[in-house]
C-alpha cells in the first residue's frame, strides 16, 4: 500500500495539505490571507506572498514561525522559510 501511495504521489499530496494547513495557523494572523506555503525542498519551506513588504514582515517572526511549524509538522522537516513574491500578487489556490 506504502509503494503505491508512493507510485501515485498521493503521500506528498497529503503532505503538502499538512504543511499548508500548519503554515496557516503559524503564520502571524495579518499574513495568512496574504501568502501561502509552497513545496518544502531541503527542509526550507517556500511561503508565497501578494506584497513585497510582507516578504520584511514575515522576515521578522521567521523564528517564531519556523518553531510553531516543527511542532505541528515535524516530519515534514522545516528548518527555514523562504519568501518568494506572487506574479501580479494572486493566490494559486
Amino acid at each position: 500500500m506504502s509503494r503505491l501511495m508512493a507510485r501515485t504521489g498521493y503521500d506528498r499530496e497529503q503532505s503538502t495539505s499538512a504543511v499548508a494547513d500548519a503554515w496557516r495557523e503559524a503564520a502571524p494572523p495579518a499574513f495568512r490571507d496574504a501568502s501561502q506555503a509552497g513545496n518544502v525542498r531541503r527542509g526550507i519551506l517556500d511561503v508565497f506572498v501578494s506584497h513585497s513588504a510582507h516578504v520584511q514582515e514575515i522576515g521578522f517572526h521567521k523564528q517564531s514561525i519556523v518553531a510553531r511549524l516543527k511542532q505541528l509538522v515535524p516530519d515534514a522537516g522545516i528548518s527555514d522559510i523562504r519568501c518568494r513574491l506572487l506574479a501580479d500578487g494572486k493566490r494559486t489556490t
